[in-house]
């Protein structure tokens, strides 16, 4: 799946989804999307925005309590 952030989706949660994003500056980056999740479930579950919108972005480059997550 390909994007323009980086992303976490409750939707996408045990699909076994890579993620490959690109930055505003370029940049490229996989990431596996279950791991990034299983990585920082309590983090996302605790958020307003995951509760309200049951997703969470970041637009400018992947966050760096996600970076464990990181494809090569």
């Amino acid at each position: 799946m390909t994007s323009k952030r980086f992303f976490i989706r409750k939707s996408l949660i045990g699909k076994g989804v890579i993620v490959e994003f690109t930055n505003n500056k370029g940049v490229v980056t996989k990431y596996d999307h279950d791991l990034a999740y299983e990585i920082n479930k309590e983090k996302f579950e605790a958020m307003e925005c995951f509760k309200k919108y049951k997703s969470y972005t970041a637009t400018n480059n992947i966050p760096t309590f996600a970076k464990a997550a990181i494809v090569e």
